[in-house]
């Protein structure tokens, strides 16, 4: 069920990407009065379709993606017998430069256009819930195994983020700070300020969503939230809103005090103290094997809560969806220099688990949104069979006067096929090798 769950998210955001992008083109080709003869939501062969006026709409087995033919257009399905015909009016080829150049960059305008609304939406309706820069220097950090490597402990108070004070506890993870080059964080431990260098590739220990979560956290004050049934906790007969003050006399100020006293004492007997309706008791109770007295606990530190206003949200969601397009410019600068692995780089499989085994509406639209931004960005390269491509090909003809002919474009669209077949394949390799590493 969980797969189902993925595959399902996966297919839905990229149906509706993908068909706005190719809408894209073809809203654009009909404003221009150009023949569109095929509009199609994944690739062939097809499951079904209809035609309407002159253009076939279908939906296709493989739904990696989709197209739309225009007439008189080289593109993948190279209709060589079409292009050496005599050029009609109605045809992509017949056109002025400028006006091809507007139909190649319709999906990609969408796509852009997408993501916006989907992050101003989403910055409208939820706002932002988050632990701030105070909170953080206030209450400090716990470290886990990736903040541990590179000398990051428990309690450390982050003040700033190559030198310059950040808003919240998501930025000292964001891509920005982590593709940072000769970045640092400036921390106060003991009273005393020193910086902790970013590593150079230190981006590459984060190439799954469980690895986010392996790097930092707030520290928080608690309380019992529940007890297990068959815990040791509930046996020595603590209570739902109980706070547990010290073990052993050692204080446990926050969680993961107690964790780590907890795990220094597995199968022991250990006495808490515990504040009760203002009231402090004792209390006697087993440490299991692994280190735990089964309590889920209540984290009782505030978040920040913001939330704009339709008018504040168009900027706000704005900058974050280009800021996506930014971070991943970067991010395949950096794999050009090998500061980032083409390890990072996920097929349909990866995208899949990035949606999760459970439908969150909010994270779906915040992927959908991420993924549209990529898919802009992506498509604007400058390989042959991609939009960009044909921008290109176009841009050098508006400047010099002269297009290239039909047979250079047309072997032209094979090299990027090639090319872009043999990133996908690429692309599907490192799923599989991360489905049976588990990296």
């Amino acid at each position: 069920m969980d797969t189902l769950i993925m595959v399902a998210q996966l297919l839905l955001g990229l149906s509706i990407l993908v068909g706005l992008h190719e809408l894209g083109h073809l809203l654009a080709a009909k404003m221009f009065g150009m023949r569109v003869e095929k509009f199609s939501i994944g690739f062939p062969p097809k499951i079904a379709g209809f035609k309407w006026k002159e253009t076939e709409y279908s939906i296709g087995t493989i739904p990696l993606g989709g197209f739309v033919k225009i007439s008189g257009m080289v593109d993948e399905s190279l209709d060589s017998e079409q292009m050496s015909a005599e050029p009609q009016p109605w045809e992509f080829r017949s056109k002025p430069a400028w006006q091809r150049l507007i139909v190649m960059l319709g999906g990609i305008f969408v796509n852009v256009v997408t993501g916006i609304i989907i992050f101003v939406l989403l910055v409208y309706s939820k706002g932002e819930t988050y632990f701030s820069r105070d909170q953080v220097i206030e209450h400090g950090i716990v470290a886990y195994d990736i903040g541990e490597q590179i000398g990051l402990k428990d309690g450390d108070k982050i003040l700033d983020i190559n030198g310059v004070p950040y808003e919240s506890l998501n930025d000292l993870s964001s891509g920005d700070a982590l593709l940072s080059s000769g970045g640092f964080y400036t921390i106060e431990r003991d009273g005393e300020r020193m910086q902790i260098a970013i590593p150079h590739g230190f981006i590459n220990s984060f190439s799954n969503e469980e690895s986010m979560s392996n790097f930092i956290n707030i520290r928080f004050p608690f309380a019992v939230l529940e007890t297990s049934p068959d815990g040791f906790a509930r046996e020595a007969g603590l209570q739902k809103g109980d706070k547990i003050l010290a073990v052993n006399d050692n204080e446990t100020n926050y969680f993961n005090d107690l964790q780590s006293v907890l795990a220094e004492n597995k199968g022991e007997k250990v006495t808490l103290t515990i504040e009760r309706e203002g009231q402090e008791l004792l209390t006697d109770v087993k440490v299991s094997e692994d280190g735990t007295i089964g309590i889920a606990v209540d984290n009782l530190l505030e978040p920040v809560r913001k939330k704009y206003s339709f008018a504040q949200s168009i900027p706000l969601g704005t900058e974050r969806a280009f800021s996506i397009v930014i971070i991943n410019a970067r991010a395949m600068g950096k794999m050009f220099t090998g500061e980032v692995s083409t390890k990072n780089v996920s097929g349909p499989i990866g995208m899949a688990k990035i949606y999760g085994s459970t439908w969150d509406w909010t994270k779906f639209w915040s992927i959908t949104g991420l993924i549209s931004m990529i898919l802009a960005f992506m498509n604007l390269l400058p390989i042959p069979a991609l939009d960009g491509g044909h921008v290109m090909f176009l841009m050098y003809e508006m400047i010099s006067g002269r297009s290239p002919s039909d047979r250079f474009l047309e072997n032209a669209q094979k090299v990027g096929m090639v090319l872009l077949l043999a990133i996908m394949v690429f692309a599907i390799g490192n799923d599989i090798l991360k489905l049976f590493t588990g990296t």
